[in-house]
């Protein structure tokens, strides 16, 4: 079974989320689909890289199944996917850690995507409240996560969740010590 506090899933666990997100939605020409989150599989690697180069992170399935063999293996990360019908249009990956700042733990959001052609139907939404869930059975009461200055959009869907601007993230690429 799944558990949640960060022990690997065994092979018999459940496809979906327990108690996530499944929600009724009707498109624009009255068909009925079902939104369902779950938690990532190695199969999805191709529709993850797809789903990263979207957000500007050029990314190969190799190199996707690469990453998620590498965060599969560490019970801090989780990486949930939104699906309609059996395919997948949107992820959210979450990282829980200890901080030098706080006594508790702290929730990070690490990548958040929705398929352009599916954005702004609830699937951004219900991936947050899963990873909120997730974060809250595991005690975390802290959660952040960055946004690239030119994401307007993002940072409106943000602060309607009820996230604030807390401050910036500076970055530098080192180079490799040979």
């Amino acid at each position: 079974s799944v558990i949640l506090s960060g022990a690997k899933r065994s092979p018999k666990s459940p496809r979906h989320y327990p108690e996530a997100s499944q929600r009724d939605s009707s498109n624009s020409l009255g068909m009925t689909m079902k939104l369902t989150i779950r938690y990532a599989e190695p199969g999805d690697a191709s529709v993850l890289a797809q789903l990263m180069c979207e957000l500007g992170y050029e990314t190969t399935a190799t190199e996707m199944r690469r990453r998620l063999k590498s965060i599969f293996s560490d019970a801090r990360f989780r990486t949930f996917v939104a699906e309609i019908n059996d395919q997948v249009y949107g992820m959210i990956g979450t990282l829980t850690h200890a901080s030098h700042e706080h006594n508790d733990f702290t929730g990070r959001i690490t990548a958040l995507v929705v398929s352009r052609k599916h954005r702004r139907g609830g699937i951004g939404r219900a991936l947050i409240a899963a990873a909120e869930k997730d974060f809250a059975e595991k005690r975390v009461m802290r959660v952040s996560l960055t946004t690239r200055f030119t994401r307007e959009h993002a940072h409106r869907f943000y602060q309607a969740l009820g996230y604030s601007r807390t401050g910036f993230r500076f970055a530098k690429q080192l180079l490799l010590v040979t």
